[in-house]
């Protein structure tokens, strides 16, 4: 086998392992594994190494850098990117030229820019967001406070160019997954409680990682971000997004 094969091979039990440990946590509480979409985080990773990763199959990816996503997407062809770090106000165009979901919209003002490009560019589509939100209320993270969010709701809802699909937030770093759950539970139940009210709002829920990805599954996931336990380890820098 050559090295390339080699590599495909592995990512794609790597790829299939995580896949089984989503059904287990899913047919736990009895859930839909098909409801639950993985997004490989590729950060760091090597466009060769995503080339091979969609040989086996690894069709999603997502990417904390706007520049970094951008310049992986010119090299690996047959994938779709979501933007799972932050956004700043002047990479806005770059990030919806490149990303087909930027999961961390977390104010109003970066809302109303992507409307407005949207609004620009591709006149009567919308393109698709989610909301993040901070739901430990850590100074550390970026995102709406679970208090503000239906506040900013209002103010987005006269925005047409956007697909409003659902939540996500960044769980906290705990040696014990199940300590994560409150978090979860809590994006869950926040969802819920405004979906009542805005039916705007999608039912996605984004949260789970290499660490917590069954727990937050168990707690209604609908998209989880898992890096480490398919590339495997990397040099960490930044804010925790696998």
């Amino acid at each position: 086998m050559s090295p390339d094969t080699v590599e495909v091979e592995r990512l794609r039990l790597n790829y299939q392992r995580v896949l089984e440990r989503i059904a287990e946590a899913a047919q736990r509480v009895g859930r839909d594994p098909a409801e639950v979409t993985l997004v490989a985080v590729s950060k760091t990773v090597p466009a060769a190494r995503l080339r091979a990763a969609v040989e086996a199959g690894i069709v999603v990816f997502g990417e904390n850098r706007v520049q970094e996503g951008e310049a992986k997407a010119a090299e690996v062809s047959g994938a779709t990117w979501h933007l799972i770090g932050p956004l700043q106000s002047n990479k806005v165009r770059r990030a919806f030229a490149t990303f087909g979901v930027v999961e961390t919209v977390g104010s109003v003002e970066l809302a109303t820019r992507l409307d407005a490009l949207v609004g620009a560019e591709r006149p009567g589509s919308a393109y698709p967001v989610l909301l993040q939100v901070n739901v430990d209320r850590d100074r550390a993270k970026a995102g709406f406070l679970p208090d503000e969010i239906e506040a900013a709701l209002e103010r987005m809802d006269s925005l047409p160019g956007l697909d409003l699909r659902g939540l996500m937030t960044v769980g906290r770093l705990v040696d014990d997954p199940a300590a994560a759950r409150p978090t979860f539970g809590g994006l869950r139940a926040l969802s819920g409680g405004l979906r009542a009210s805005w039916q705007r709002l999608g039912p996605d829920l984004s949260m789970g990682m290499s660490d917590d990805f069954e727990v937050a599954v168990e707690e209604g996931a609908t998209i989880v971000r898992v890096g480490r336990a398919i590339f495997g380890e990397r040099p960490a820098a930044g804010l925790r997004v696998d």
